[in-house]
């Protein structure tokens, strides 16, 4: 039987030792590694520059949201304010139109000498409380009755008397025309409800020497529930 005798057995051993050699797997594995963690780092950052782009556009967007947000806040305010503007003039109109009958009622109660120099309301509430039914047995001692409100209204008249004799004669005169009214008669406001409340001492005008006196009246309205 012929022997064999293999004269590379010692280079393969080393080449096959050399291949098997854990160190040099370790540098191959770690190689691949680095690799991927390179790989993976570029990625991020090519993520993060979209995102970035993606943030500044949304920042954009926002920002000019936010202008026309604040815009519409504008807006919103001088809408107010052109709404509370509209119902003040409205109150103003209403006012002049419920007040044109009693601004007009002194027209028609001129009196030679009297004239009248400031007019104004006064308005006031008292408030009514409520009342229990109160029965003794079967009989009702106290009847109930609802909380309301009594509203009183008084005019009060302003006025200078330079008549040739000013005085208690022009003003009481001025006083009964005031109660011939239409209005006045509508009102139910008689001679009885309008007091005289101030009269001042004669007094000189300086310009033409004449003589006058101021005095107020106060025409107190029938009370009304309310």
């Amino acid at each position: 039987m012929p022997i064999r005798i293999n004269l590379l057995a010692e280079a393969q051993a080393a080449e096959d030792l050399r291949r098997r050699d854990p160190v040099k797997r370790s540098v191959w594995v770690a190689g691949a590694l680095i690799i991927m963690v390179l790989f993976w780092i570029s990625s991020l950052q090519v993520k993060i520059i979209a995102d970035k782009a993606g943030l500044g556009s949304a920042e954009a967007r926002m920002n000019l949201k936010t202008n026309d947000y604040y815009q519409v806040l504008n807006n919103k305010q001088k809408l107010k304010e052109t709404g509370e503007k509209l119902v003040a003039l409205n109150h103003l109109a209403a006012d002049r139109f419920l007040q044109a009958t009693l601004l007009n009622a002194p027209m028609h109660a001129t009196v030679d000498g009297i004239q009248i120099v400031h007019l104004r309301t006064e308005n006031s509430f008292e408030l009514v409380p409520e009342i229990r039914e109160q029965k003794e047995g079967k009989k009702i001692i106290v009847p109930a009755r609802a909380a309301a409100a009594i509203e009183r209204v008084k005019l009060v008249l302003d006025g200078k008397d330079n008549s040739a004799n000013p005085g208690n004669e022009q003003i009481t005169k001025f006083k009964e025309t005031l109660a011939e009214t239409p209005y006045f008669k509508a009102e139910h406001i008689s001679t009885n409800n309008i007091m005289l409340k101030n009269l001042s001492t004669p007094q000189s005008d300086g310009e033409s020497g004449k003589t006058f006196v101021l005095f107020s009246l106060e025409c107190s309205y029938p009370d009304k529930s309310r």
